[in-house]
């Protein structure tokens, strides 16, 4: 369900997050398993800024303009903290830069891809951005529900002007 077709533009400011990834495919794509193991440790982290909850994925640079669902990406489950001076073990630190984003408030399951078709197939071209090589994020925050067609979520596309 697309519950706006046009996006905000916004300008994220750097976040540093705490969490676990794993390598994965679009063909192999199975995120379960690390949120599993994300969320039984994630009450380790203790300086968290927020509830919410970040899902992230780096891609390489030519992964969408060369596009092949076998070709590898990272996963993340993250929380943002406010530093890295308490890292609990099993976790790592990412820094997501800055940059200007393409967000995308979402509702409904997590498993319907037509918004990202949308984004990609029908906004991103008709717009006058093009995609940028940094992360790709979902903010999880307090409306979020795993499973439930009433969950809600924002998407961040990074963009750059044409």
């Amino acid at each position: 369900m697309i519950n706006s077709t046009k996006p905000v533009i916004k300008l994220s400011g750097i976040k540093k997050l705490i969490g676990q990834r794993i390598k994965t495919t679009f063909l192999d794509y199975n995120p379960e398993e690390l949120w599993k193991n994300f969320m039984a440790g994630r009450r380790t982290i203790t300086n968290n800024l927020n509830n919410d909850l970040v899902s992230l994925a780096v891609y390489s640079p030519d992964f969408f303009s060369a596009f092949n669902p076998a070709n590898e990406f990272e996963k993340w489950a993250t929380v943002e903290v406010k530093d890295f001076s308490e890292v609990p073990s099993k976790m790592e630190t990412f820094i997501l830069p800055s940059g200007l984003y393409a967000m995308f408030p979402y509702k409904g399951l997590h498993t319907d891809n037509s918004i990202y078709q949308y984004i990609f197939r029908t906004w991103l071209p008709g717009s006058d951005y093009t995609l940028d090589n940094r992360p790709h994020f979902e903010i999880l925050g307090s409306k979020y529900k795993n499973n439930d067609p009433e969950s809600e979520e924002e998407i961040w596309i990074p963009i750059k002007p044409e």
